[in-house]
């Protein structure tokens, strides 16, 4: 009895200790000073949707209008994700679905699609006609990409003339019926004449820039990636022009849309993105867009020296390799609207994620130079933010 009751003890004893929690790495503790801030509209949450491409390039139109001094707005992402999926399953069929199909997209399809079916703000059409407060859209992604396969397999042999009023369907019984007309402070709207008279949009104001150095620099080249379903080009640029695009931008009163890789152990769930020596690339965790590049219940143990790591010194074969070898991947798009530095006179550009404020710094994440010159992959502006020497290098009119 005695012998057992000791053993039952002793059992205990080891599960306990083996439940205990994991004691967290602690990071180093950064203090940043702002430089240089500009405006941006309200923190969005993209929650658990692959929309980021949306979230982030709305906040920039949002950024634009207010640089022109306009009024703040909150403009509706689903009414954009809801017609590129329209658009995306038209080429999907197409191309007898040899193409990626996802919620996942570019910079571009925001500009091609605002430009095709004009813009609501979010208060008309907030896409949550599903019984969810935020994007939870796993069920949507998946009927549709179902949906389209489906499509391509052509059962009948010839398609029908209902396919697409069917995907349309699916798509306007999750987001919505979309609106043809609506008023805001008492005047008549459509999405077209909001798109030209209130976000005076005109998409041939913005350039893309990139940096690839296997093609050739100052010239137009393609950014080969999934997402980018619509073929966007960019201006080729070296790194070291990358950056000093984006600092001219900030420094004159723009932003800058960014897209890049996240998946670094640098990059922190509570806002900080460093590129520190030696980097290793972290397999995702799976749930929220959040919890899937940077984990679900605590922050990541990227950083564990007490001190703000030394970075890695970035070249442009250093960026190629990376992208060839897919430690740098298109995962995230985010909007850079300033600059800081820490303790140490480093440099961190301001980054507004979509993520919810649900971080340290409030929605924002602190991200290196080094960590920004690494990790891009592109980024759009307004051509009249580009320095002019570069600007007359790419022949930007």
């Amino acid at each position: 009895m005695k012998r057992s009751l000791i053993l039952i003890l002793a059992v205990l004893s080891a599960a306990t200790a083996y439940a205990q929690p994991k004691p967290e790495t602690k990071g180093p503790e950064y203090s940043f000073t702002t430089i240089k801030e500009n405006p941006i509209s309200a923190i969005g949450n993209q929650y658990r949707s692959g929309t980021c491409w949306c979230f982030s390039g709305l906040s920039f139109l949002e950024s634009e209008l207010l640089r022109k001094g306009g009024k703040e707005l909150n403009l509706s992402e689903m009414w954009v994700v809801g017609h590129s999926y329209h658009d995306r399953a038209v080429k999907y069929v197409r191309m007898d679905g040899n193409m990626g199909f996802s919620a996942g997209s570019g910079f571009g399809d925001v500009f091609t699609t605002i430009r095709k079916y004009g813009i609501v703000p979010q208060d008309v059409y907030s896409g949550m006609n599903y019984g969810t407060e935020l994007p939870e859209q796993a069920e949507l992604d998946a009927v549709l990409k179902a949906y389209v396969k489906a499509i391509v397999a052509k059962p009948n042999k010839v398609l029908s003339t209902a396919w697409l009023n069917g995907f349309d369907g699916i798509v306007q019984a999750y987001l919505g019926e979309w609106t043809k007309s609506f008023k805001v402070d008492g005047k008549d709207y459509t999405p077209e004449t909001y798109r030209d008279e209130v976000l005076k949009f005109n998409a041939d104001e913005y350039v893309n820039v990139c940096s690839f150095s296997d093609q050739p620099w100052y010239g137009k080249c393609p950014i080969e990636v999934c997402d980018n379903w619509r073929n966007s080009e960019g201006y080729n640029v070296p790194v070291e022009d990358l950056v000093k695009i984006i600092y001219n931008a900030l420094d004159n009163g723009y932003t800058v849309l960014w897209g890049g890789d996240v998946s670094e152990k640098g990059f922190t769930r509570n806002g900080i993105g460093v590129m520190p020596k030696p980097a290793k690339k972290e397999k995702p965790a799976a749930g929220s867009d959040q919890e899937h590049w940077v984990g679900k219940d605590k922050p990541q143990e990227e950083v564990a020296a007490a001190e703000i790591p030394q970075e890695v010194e970035v070249s442009d074969s250093l960026r190629l390799d990376a992208y060839n070898r897919k430690m740098t991947t298109d995962d995230h798009g985010m909007h850079i609207y300033g600059y800081a530095t820490d303790q140490n006179g480093t440099k961190y550009f301001m980054v507004k994620n979509s993520w919810g404020e649900d971080n340290k710094y409030k929605g924002t994440w602190y991200m290196s130079e080094t960590f920004i010159a690494f990790k891009t992959l592109n980024i759009i502006l307004s051509k009249e933010a580009l320095p002019k020497d570069i600007r007359k290098k790419l022949n930007v009119k």
